[in-house]
């Protein structure tokens, strides 16, 4: 065999043992290097290549794809600074727990640190942000050789969505010649996966003893003021389901951020899922309340910094549950890390419930459900007296249709769905990059989800993130993704204001708020989108319910003055605190 016909039988295997392994998707940015992997992925009838120009872009897309499915959708690339561009979305893929496998390729070892173009040193480029990392040894597709490449593939899924889950680094030198053999009838030969992978993972869950279950146990059924924090979701997010039969049974309230899975659903009929605790857990309101005596805690530490401070605040046991057994909650007030996995956990924990026992007390569960009737009237009452952003987001929730894939960018769109995204029945997957929080990738991750469902895909972004990634914007047309583009305009960085450099004026203008003055209608018609300017909510609402019933991407502008916002924001909340403090 010649270098070819290596490299060809080499990414052959690759391939097949990912898709063997259930990869029915990738992501490829263009280049040469690459060649070998593009081909075998372009001919396996069994991987849906989705084509991207840009890698950071490309990566965000695989992260959203991942994110909206939990599995993995690898991502190909040429050598040099194409591997570089992969990084932020692998930094927010591992705090996330999103997984991923990355295929780099790269030049062969004896052109590295030799000034040959297009290569860097992409040893073990992502740091420790990775599960797993592998240089792979040069094509030599014979015996042992090619049987450690299948096993490495295989090995790099269950290292991805293994516990936790997060990217995989697979570094993949290629030597030339990169094309097909010659001779061979490229544009004919079709490739699928193998009937079986390699080699199968079985991956177990961490599990509880029985006499840690007992005392956990013993500690909810003797709780008259306990609550469940949902937060973000993750790789270990416990159905919805479970988790209101864990509440009924033991009557307890659930504070659900808007990310975790639980605020949304057919559930929230029954279950006492609390979403408005971000307007009412200010110690003006809560102060004159018991503190609760037990906090069962799930997932990524909450969105809501009112509600992280009351939880500060509280003199009880505070049980975090996580089977990764890490530690996600920056407060330091948690007095239990239980490493298990939370759904199996709760379900066990209602098994062993003493017959008969009585649940909570209803005082403490009533208190929580007046102040959550209460404050959604109050919101109701002063959305139509004022203008501010959070009212986009209070509709977008709304007027979703069910189901529906919803993304919102970070910043304020997303502490605005906390505050103002009032829980409802609708099957809505509301997702965002609270890994690490950036406003990077934004469009690209939100498209990649949107890709993974047949549900409507609804884009709430910020008029800086919507700038930050407008490359992305090609996979609408390219990638085939159909979705409604909010864009929250307010000329700049508006959560500046929440901060106290406001007052420092200059240089609080020009260096933290940023006003860019764009106009972003260009944008769309750059890329074949619709697109149109909304001033006030009666406009927004009618522009967004003609989009969700229209083919084709909308882009919706809403206008914003950044600082009026910000204080009807904060006029709101005094209003409401005072309302419920009474």
């Amino acid at each position: 065999m010649d270098t070819a016909e290596h490299n060809e039988a080499w990414a052959d295997a690759i391939v097949g043992e990912l898709a063997a392994g259930g990869v029915n998707a990738v992501c490829i940015a263009p280049g040469s290097r690459s060649t070998p992997l593009t081909m075998a992925f372009a001919r396996n009838e069994d991987v849906r290549v989705y084509s991207h120009l840009d890698e950071r872009s490309a990566a965000f897309f695989a992260l959203g794809r991942a994110k909206r499915t939990g599995t993995v959708t690898p991502l190909v690339c040429t050598s040099g600074t194409a591997a570089a561009n992969f990084h932020p979305a692998v930094i927010e893929a591992s705090q996330a727990r999103i997984p991923l496998v990355l295929l780099t390729a790269d030049r062969p070892p004896e052109l590295r640190e030799s000034g040959a173009n297009q290569t860097i040193d992409q040893e073990k480029l992502y740091g420790d942000a990775v599960r797993w990392y592998q240089d792979l040894p040069e094509p030599r597709a014979e015996g042992r050789t090619l049987r450690s490449v299948r096993t490495t593939a295989a090995r790099a899924l269950a290292a991805a969505t293994g516990t936790p889950s997060g990217p995989v680094h697979l570094n993949v030198p290629f030597s030339k010649r990169l094309e097909p053999p010659e001779g061979t009838d490229h544009v004919e030969r079709r490739t699928s996966a193998p009937e079986h992978p390699h080699v199968r993972t079985t991956a177990g869950t961490p599990a509880l003893d029985d006499d840690g279950l007992r005392d956990i146990a013993r500690t909810v059924e003797r709780a008259d003021r306990g609550l469940v924090v949902a937060g973000p979701a993750d790789d270990a997010t416990p159905d919805p389901t479970v988790v209101a039969e864990f509440a009924d049974e033991f009557g307890l309230p659930v504070l659900a951020d808007p990310l975790s899975g639980v605020r949304y659903g057919p559930h929230v009929a029954d279950a006492p899922v609390v979403g408005g605790y971000d307007g009412f857990v200010d110690e003006r309101v809560t102060g004159s309340w018991p503190d609760p005596d037990l906090v069962v805690r799930f997932g990524a530490s909450p969105t809501s910094k009112p509600l992280r401070k009351y939880l500060a605040r509280a003199d009880c046991r505070q049980l975090l549950i996580d089977p990764a057994g890490e530690w996600r909650e920056a407060e330091f007030t948690a007095t239990d890390l239980v490493v298990a996995d939370p759904e199996p956990t709760l379900s066990r924990l209602i098994d062993a419930a003493a017959a008969g026992h009585s649940a909570g007390g209803s005082e403490w569960r009533e208190r929580f459900a007046d102040a959550e009737r209460r404050y959604w009237d109050r919101i109701a009452d002063e959305r139509g007296e004022q203008s501010f952003e959070g009212d986009v987001l209070a509709t977008v929730v709304e007027d979703a249709p069910d189901p529906a894939t919803v993304f919102v960018s970070n910043s304020m769109p997303v502490r605005d769905l906390d505050r103002f995204g009032r829980p409802r029945t609708a099957d809505l997957t509301v997702l965002a990059n609270r890994g690490a929080s950036g406003i990077d990738g934004v469009t690209s991750t939100a498209l990649g989800a949107g890709s993974a469902a047949d549900d409507p895909l609804v884009l709430v972004t910020g008029d800086i993130a919507y700038y930050h990634d407008m490359n992305g914007l090609l996979a609408v047309g390219r990638c085939g993704v159909d979705a409604t583009i909010v864009v929250i305009d307010n000329d700049g960085g508006g959560i500046f204001h929440k901060l106290p450099v406001e007052e420092f004026d200059p240089p609080f203008t020009e260096q933290f708020k940023t006003p860019h003055g764009l106009d972003f209608e260009p944008s769309a018609d750059l890329y074949g989108l619709e697109f149109s300017r909304v001033s006030d909510r009666d406009a927004f609402r009618d522009a967004y319910n003609a989009s969700l019933d229209s083919d084709g991407t909308q882009v919706l502008a809403v206008e914003f003055d950044a600082e009026e916002s910000h204080r009807n924001r904060d006029a709101l909340r005094d209003a409401v605190v005072e309302s419920l403090s009474r």
